[in-house]
């Protein structure tokens, strides 16, 4: 089984010849994956395997993820005693359809999927249309489809989204904000399993596949329902004024843990100084609704429900217990308590945040992710460890100048993840829980990734102005002498960290990529995770006066360009900034303020005015009398924006965006277009018809990355390949 064969080494010359003779390479370890070439072509660059969606069978030994190669994205299957990866699906175009939430029916027969769609958009286009990114005259729908394994091919179900597999592979799923059935096989006509008021998601089957729990979103409240059948009345658990959220069942399937946050109401909440945000942790009986609360958060800002991607990850563990994350101490951490209530003991102390988690087959344990570990710099990757439930006792499951992430639980003494390097892109891995005998899983095309181009980013720190310590990975090539331009990378998120290594975040790996390139063209390239990022505690993350607040942030931009201007062998009248979404904000508030330091930019789907940004994420207040903070805010998020100090503008820029983004509205670049028009700051377009903000096609990546390091090299000078 593969919790057997995580103890094997796969890498002896017999197995790679094998699988070479299937016309397939096996990666194993730190193996090179190309002899370096003469010279790094950006098509090269970006020719690395993205890995996503990994998921295990909860009772087989089977294991499937994504490979995205050059935008053809696949699904990849291990189960069985070989364990030996092939390829489930054989899609050959790059057309920019997402393979996502992959599904597993218990015993690892079947694997559903869902084709199309954005998934990572924060709010969805007008009428729930699909993204159309080849600007196809067809309109591409958002589908499921499923596969029986091992083999099978795959068939299309019915359109939809967010899929759900019972014990006894019933399927549920959302279409239209609403909960629908269909054959697995793709015979019979999909039908609405449920008439529900709210607008319903995260559909999930109880244990033994005979109730459906969902969250019913109501706008200003939210419940947690269940469905038994269409002859009995829904129930809602512990109805409220609450929005509730994050719900988990029982191992023996009674009982739902879940979130409760306030309902929107009450008095206006100050938009320029940072509240609490406070949750609770419910428990209700599945059969009557009955409820009550288990845990309350403390009023203060640690105590807020946590502001990271995963939050707050509940699962109910072995000796029925629950396991959530929380910010109790300032870093996001596990912890653990008696499903009927107590103070909550701390699983993962220590100055790191804890990111992905997997239970253990058992329950008894805990595996997750985490910044943390004993190499230098590990701050800035991250490591599986595993710690028991009930007591804090962590381990270390993987070490060194690697990255991994993405922990998912194969077998009784397995754990499969997703691992990667300085220079060696990301690759399926497998480790046994005892911490021993690791090996990589994923099979590839004999196509090699040329790694040997690649340079070891280096951890940097330095001082911001008003005291914060800023970390950075910095790039640069060996070998190359006289003073050479620089340049700054911003982060989007801004919750985000860059890596010292390839990123889990495929946005992030192109980022890596292009940072990579511009090295080996004889840039120094500066990668910075300012404040608001994720990786360096609460504090960090939410400063004050940050971002629409006042763009304290900024500083730590200002603090990168000072310190690359004494760094030996850069030119500090060459320095420029590049960066996309937050990072393009980041750009554009760089150039607008300080075009004396930052003498060129590329600026990716940023926010060029915070008011208008504000307004449609947050809505005016226009239905109350009670305005709060509301004008003094939009003021001071004018004043924090770009488009405040087009007049200071002087350095030329490149505004790259698609004009389907669904996280940034196209306006905030139409509008920033027409104000450096009419001050005659020199700008270009590049226009993506189509596209949406984290772009789905590998043309699109490879049209806006070529165009981004054109333009640096015309108004820098070209590194090291030429003056100015």
């Amino acid at each position: 089984m593969l919790g057997r064969l995580a103890y094997i080494r796969i890498g002896d010359l017999q197995k790679a010849t094998a699988l070479i003779g299937t016309g397939l390479v096996l990666m194993a370890g730190s193996a090179a994956w190309g002899q370096p070439s003469q010279a790094l072509t950006m098509e090269q660059a970006l020719s690395y395997p993205f890995v996503s969606g990994l998921v295990s069978a909860e009772h087989a030994d089977s294991v499937a993820w994504v490979q995205d190669v050059r935008g053809v994205r696949n699904i990849w299957v291990a189960s069985g005693p070989a364990v030996t990866p092939y390829q489930a699906t054989h899609y050959t175009q790059d057309d920019g359809q997402e393979l996502t939430q992959l599904t597993f029916s218990a015993d690892g027969s079947t694997l559903v999927y869902v084709r199309g769609g954005d998934h990572d958009a924060n709010w969805p286009a007008e009428g729930h249309l699909a993204p159309d990114p080849t600007a196809s005259p067809v309109q591409p729908k958002v589908t499921i489809w499923s596969l029986a394994l091992p083999g099978g091919a795959p068939v299309e179900v019915a359109e939809g989204d967010e899929p759900a597999l019972s014990a006894h592979g019933a399927l549920a799923f959302v279409k239209d904000d609403q909960i629908w059935t269909a054959a697995l096989g793709g015979r019979g006509k999909p039908e609405r399993l449920l008439f529900d008021r709210g607008k319903d998601g995260a559909p999930a089957w109880s244990p033994d596949g005979s109730r459906l729990a969902f969250v019913s979103d109501r706008s200003d409240h939210a419940f947690i329902a269940v469905f038994t059948a269409k002859d009995q009345p829904l129930i809602y658990l512990a109805p409220s004024t609450g929005k509730d959220d994050d719900f988990v069942w029982s191992p023996e399937g009674s009982r739902i843990a879940f979130t409760r946050q306030p309902g929107r109401g009450g008095a206006p909440k100050p938009l320029l100084v940072r509240t609490p945000r406070p949750w609770s942790i419910w428990t209700a009986d599945a059969a009557t609704g009955a409820g009550q609360a288990v845990w309350r958060s403390p009023d203060t800002l640690d105590g807020s429900y946590p502001a990271f991607a995963s939050a707050p990850d509940l699962a109910w563990a072995a000796g029925d217990r629950l396991v959530f994350e929380a910010e109790l101490d300032g870093w996001p951490h596990l912890y653990a308590m008696p499903a009927t209530g107590g103070t909550p003991s701390l699983l993962t102390p220590g100055p790191f945040i804890v990111e992905e988690t997997a239970l253990t087959r058992d329950r008894r344990a805990i595996v997750y992710t985490a910044n943390t570990g004993g190499a230098p710099g590990d701050k800035d990757r991250r490591h599986l460890f595993v710690t028991p439930v009930d007591h804090a006792s962590p381990r270390p499951l993987t070490a060194g100048q690697g990255i991994e992430w993405t922990p998912a639980v194969a077998g009784p003494d397995a754990v499969v993840f997703v691992a990667a390097g300085p220079k060696a892109p990301p690759r399926v891995a497998a480790e046994s829980l005892a911490g021993e005998g690791r090996h990589d899983l994923e099979s590839v095309a004999a196509d090699a990734f040329p790694s040997g181009r690649l340079v070891t980013p280096r951890l940097v720190s330095f001082p911001s102005a008003d005291g914060f310590t800023i970390q950075g990975q910095l790039f640069e090539r060996e070998g190359v002498s006289g003073a050479r331009p620089a340049v700054i990378f911003v982060h989007g998120g801004p919750p985000r960290q860059m890596l010292l290594g390839w990123h889990y975040m495929d946005y992030y790996s192109n980022a890596y990529a292009v940072n990579q390139y511009l090295a080996n063209q004889g840039f120094i390239v500066l990668s910075v995770n300012y404040r608001l990022g994720i990786g360096y505690g609460r504090a960090f993350q939410e400063p004050d006066h940050a971002g629409a607040a006042g763009a304290s942030e900024y500083q730590d931009v200002l603090a990168a360009a000072h310190f690359l201007q004494k760094l030996p062998g850069v030119d500090p009248d060459r320095i420029g900034i590049w960066g996309g979404t937050y990072g393009g904000y980041l750009t554009a508030l760089a150039l607008a303020r300080d075009s004396a330091i930052f003498k060129a930019g590329v600026d990716l789907h940023g926010v060029h005015d915070w008011s208008r940004y504000r307004s449609r994420v947050a809505g005016e207040p226009m239905d109350r009398y009670e305005q709060g903070d509301w004008s003094e805010a939009m003021k001071v998020a004018f004043e924090s924006s770009p488009d405040a100090s087009v007049a200071t503008w002087k350095s030329p820029v490149l505004l790259i965006q698609g004009d389907d983004d669904r996280n940034v509205p196209f306006q905030q670049t139409v509008d920033l277009a027409q104000r450096l028009e009419q001050q005659g700051v020199p700008f270009e377009e590049l226009v993506l018809p189509d596209e949406i903000h984290g772009f789905l096609r590998y043309a699109s990546f490879l049209e806006a990355d070529t165009a981004t390091v054109e333009f640096l090299q015309k108004e820098l000078g070209g590194g090291a390949q030429g003056g100015r």
